[in-house]
């Protein structure tokens, strides 16, 4: 049976299912989902992440992550994590950036959040030579030291619940059938509790998202680090606050209709920066800034100038056009939000203070 099928089965017996359930079987189911089955990287997949785009972008990120990590006392052993590591490019250029930090290197522990096998092969071939743990889910990740966290590109795939505004309250977005295509419908109006602070900002019809998954991951990290330290740093498009549409689907690098081809598409929506803020309470979100300016902070311009002096032709023309879309406002530059994750006494990291 296809997932197609599945689906169309489930919805037929059970009635709509809600964005959130067909994103998390879309991408998750263990036999169809669209991570069991592929690596979808690169140009021969459906998308393209920062790291894949320029070495430069791990490199900063890394040398953020040290200099964190040096400002809160060097703390060994340390938990140095990623969640969704895609191809594990993200860690290989940390690793390298971060060689000459004494004893950065002795005191982390590797440790990787991937389910999909498939992509763990792709993560032990990038990292060979570096010892490296993976674990299933963020849950899992070792308790017992502080702990310093990259999320790129890992809570825009998070499966949202959408509600649009009706008055005083809420309809949810739901997913049925119009004989045997999936189609979108709404839920009968319903008093949301857990939605009464979007009633200041909001106006009927207005659309909002809500992702518990990200909200859960948030909030264990933010405990994590509460309690022994560390910084987790989330890059992700999206904004402060959700507000209207942003369920897409990808493939080969194009958008498609969501409900169009399940389980062979890439299915994401923007973060709510605000909503994981709030739930990595009790301890502190730094102030989100774009990619462009976190990056330019960092110092990637001249970095790339550095690079650029060694390169002509074809590979000069490529790089130049890698550090325009990794910064620019009208590429990544200002889509693509930043933000920290640390203790309530802990100083901002760099490229996240002004």
């Amino acid at each position: 049976m296809t997932l197609s099928a599945l689906l169309t089965s489930r919805i037929a017996g059970e009635g709509p299912m809600s964005v959130a359930e067909y994103m998390s079987l879309c991408l998750f189911h263990p036999r169809h989902g669209y991570y069991a089955t592929r690596d979808p990287l690169g140009r021969a997949g459906d998308f393209i992440t920062a790291p894949e785009i320029s070495q430069m972008f791990g490199e900063l990120v890394g040398l953020c992550l040290a200099q964190s990590w040096l400002d809160q006392g060097a703390p060994a052993p340390f938990t140095l994590a990623e969640l969704g590591p895609g191809r594990g490019t993200l860690m290989a250029d940390v690793l390298r950036a971060t060689a000459r930090v004494p004893g950065f290197h002795a005191a982390a522990r590797v440790t990787l959040v991937e389910a999909s096998p498939a992509l763990r092969a792709r993560q032990r071939e990038t990292l060979d030579g570096h010892e490296v743990a993976w674990v299933d889910s963020a849950e899992a990740l070792p308790q017992d030291a502080p702990l310093f966290l990259l999320a790129n590109e890992f809570f825009d795939a998070l499966p949202v619940r959408q509600f649009l505004r009706d008055g005083p309250g809420w309809r949810e977005r739901v997913i049925g059938l119009e004989g045997e295509r999936l189609t979108f419908g709404l839920g009968e109006a319903t008093d949301r509790p857990d939605l009464a602070h979007r009633l200041a900002d909001t106006r009927d019809g207005d659309l909002v998202e809500v992702s518990q998954a990200a909200e859960g991951v948030a909030t264990l990290i933010g405990e994590r680090i509460a309690q022994a330290g560390g910084l987790a740093l989330v890059i992700d498009y999206g904004a402060e606050t959700s507000l209207g549409d942003s369920f897409q689907a990808l493939k080969a690098h194009r958008k498609v209709p969501v409900l169009e081809t399940p389980g062979e598409a890439d299915l994401t929506a923007h973060v709510d920066f605000g909503a994981l803020a709030r739930a990595a309470a009790p301890a502190t979100a730094t102030p989100v800034v774009t990619q462009g300016v976190f990056l330019e902070r960092l110092g990637i311009t001249p970095r790339a100038e550095a690079l650029a002096a060694r390169l002509s032709g074809p590979a000069l023309e490529a790089h130049v056009a890698a550090h325009r879309r990794l910064t620019h406002p009208e590429e990544m530059g200002s889509l693509f939000k930043v933000m920290g994750i640390v203790p309530k006494d802990a100083g901002v990291p760099p490229g996240l203070a002004p």
